[in-house]
């Protein structure tokens, strides 16, 4: 295993969603941090935003865990978006066809205004 690293971390905003901040590389040797802050995470109708801002790199196995994300705020009612998609993310999300699964916007600001 090569020195990847990532971080995610949850903290509740001032205006009431919880916010995942997630930096460094998502793939499949580092999934298990963000996985296991998702799942510590309470989803409820004051939404969950996850900031990629950071995120250096997403292979398939970090999409699948956006994706496993997804189905539990939808399943929980609760709102969900992404915020900071860098472009390439952004590219492979328009291919995959998740800019139609996903709300995604530019910052998180702007994600919380969504909400």
């Amino acid at each position: 295993m090569t020195d990847r690293v990532l971080t995610a971390t949850s903290h509740p905003h001032p205006t009431g969603p919880t916010l995942i901040t997630v930096a460094g590389e998502l793939d499949y040797y580092t999934a298990a941090h963000l996985r296991k802050a998702l799942e510590e995470t309470t989803f409820t109708a004051d939404g969950v935003i996850i900031d990629l801002t950071d995120l250096t790199y997403c292979d398939s196995t970090g999409i699948t865990v956006l994706v496993t994300a997804y189905h539990r705020a939808r399943a929980s009612d609760t709102p969900l978006a992404l915020a900071g998609l860098n472009p390439d993310l952004d590219r492979v999300f328009g291919i995959v066809g998740l800019h139609d699964v996903f709300a995604s916007y530019s910052t998180v600001e702007e994600a919380v205004a969504a909400l």
